[in-house]
């Protein structure tokens, strides 16, 4: 028998090589060239276009004269869904919903595809039988179930297709690309070639059929979805789920959005019948204890184009054993060290023998430098056993000359606490230029540096 013939290709970049090599030299990352069987071009199992137009001719258009028009959009029944992906699904996209085993993504695309009510929907299982996922859907939507969702439970690619042509659906689900392989091609299911070669026919599909495709995907150790980097580039739309699964909340980031724009995020809230649309999560970020306790300083900060407001908790000790102890949760440690060593050396507080946790409540993880002062806040106060009163709020990144600087949507952030009933917020001097701050109710302090914020908060 003749030798099966192999090649390697990138899981990064999708680049092909006769051999192994270290070091891709389409990317330049290393160690990610994997060996797959060569396979001659075959075709793969496709949907039946006589209906469609497949030889149609493309002619160039000059740009100034093609109108701009505004994209219809099928609007899903999660609010939070729609925000994240610029309004609801475009007819015609494929959509890539990536995040860790169990956080939520199955749940959340069938709670939504199960109160559609006015198109046929088309979800496909490579993972679930069709009774588990009917009893997921009976805890989702209890036992009343009433919409034109069909469920195909394939591995398949050619099955697939076979399904898709005889149902014709309007919005087709696939959970999960890494399970589909084609018969065409030897490698496994999850392989780089499956991978592609599936999702590229779920491309063409979508492009073609003017259907929307959404694809569930898997996540790899290292936090990125797995299979080949060019399945990010295939799809429009790449949306990540991330949460911690000891935490009730979860968030939809978009990381890539041709429809969109990809500073919104969506937050939900995993409760026993399934996801719950978080419409104000400041409020149940925020403790609602009435008794004024140290080392907690309330932070306005921004994720995406979407404020909130955050509790920092900060708990200052001296050190049991010969070094101190650094412990942070939901915020950068390197950036709490370099805040620590600005209270050492501008404003004097001597922390290098005492052990400092920090931990924003909720579960979240926060990288907006605005948190700054909110974090130096809550530490300094557990540190001197004073509590910061519970009107007040910050928001300002630190520098490292111990100065207050400016930061972002400052105008947003006033808003938020406002609306959450604070009666001060401390922010950056000079950040309200060109902003009316007649409108707001708030106490607006404004603070230079860091001597300054302290000497308000603690007299």
């Amino acid at each position: 028998m003749a030798k099966t013939k192999t090649t390697y290709f990138c899981k990064n970049c999708g680049m092909e090589s006769a051999k192994w090599i270290g070091r891709c030299p389409g990317c330049g990352e290393w160690n990610t060239m994997t060996e797959e069987p060569v396979v001659s071009k075959s075709k793969l199992p496709m949907f039946n276009t006589s209906d469609m137009q497949r030889n149609r001719h493309t002619q160039a258009v000059k740009i100034g004269e093609i109108k701009a028009e505004d994209l219809p959009r099928i609007k899903l029944p999660s609010n939070e869904l729609n925000r994240v992906l610029g309004g609801g699904l475009v007819p015609g996209s494929i959509i890539l919903i990536g995040g860790e085993p169990g956080i939520g993504k199955s749940t959340l695309v069938l709670q939504n595809v199960l109160r559609i009510r006015s198109r046929k929907v088309l979800y496909v299982s490579g993972e679930e039988s069709a009774q588990q996922l009917k009893m997921r859907a009976d805890r989702i939507a209890g036992d009343k179930i009433d919409c034109e969702c069909y469920l195909a439970c394939e591995t398949s690619l050619s099955g697939i297709f076979a399904c898709i042509e005889a149902n014709r659906p309007d919005i087709v689900i696939v959970d999960s690309i890494q399970t589909i392989a084609s018969d065409e091609l030897e490698s496994a299911a999850g392989s780089v070639t499956q991978v592609r070669e599936c999702a590229s026919a779920f491309l063409k599909y979508a492009k073609q059929a003017n259907t929307p495709v959404i694809l569930i995907g898997h996540i790899n150790k290292e936090g990125s979805i797995a299979g080949p980097k060019v399945l990010e580039h295939i799809v429009d739309a790449v949306l990540q789920f991330e949460g911690d699964n000891h935490y009730l909340y979860r968030i939809l980031r978009s990381i890539k959005n041709r429809f969109g724009s990809t500073s919104e995020i969506g937050i939900y809230e995993m409760k026993e019948s399934g996801l719950r649309e978080v419409t104000n999560p400041s409020e149940m970020l925020l403790s609602q204890s009435d008794e004024a306790l140290s080392g907690i300083a309330i932070g306005v900060t921004v994720e995406g184009a979407r404020p909130f407001v955050v509790e920092a908790q900060a708990l200052v000790s001296t050190a049991a054993y010969g070094t101190a102890q650094r412990s942070v949760t939901g915020f950068d440690s390197k950036r709490m060290n370099m805040l620590l060593a600005v209270l050492e050396k501008r404003v004097g507080f001597k922390l290098a023998q005492k052990d400092v946790f920090l931990n924003i409540a909720g579960g979240l993880r926060v990288n907006d430098p605005a948190i700054d002062l909110a974090v130096i806040s809550a530490i300094l106060s557990s540190n001197v056993d004073m509590p910061i009163h519970q009107g007040i709020c910050l928001s300002g990144e630190v520098g490292l000359s111990g100065e207050i600087r400016q930061v972002t949507r400052i105008d947003q952030r006033i808003g938020e606490a406002e609306k959450l009933g604070f009666k001060t917020i401390l922010i950056p001097k000079n950040n309200t230029k060109g902003i009316n701050l007649s409108r707001y109710k708030i106490n607006i302090v404004e603070v230079a540096k860091v001597e300054e914020a302290f000497k308000h908060l603690f007299g």
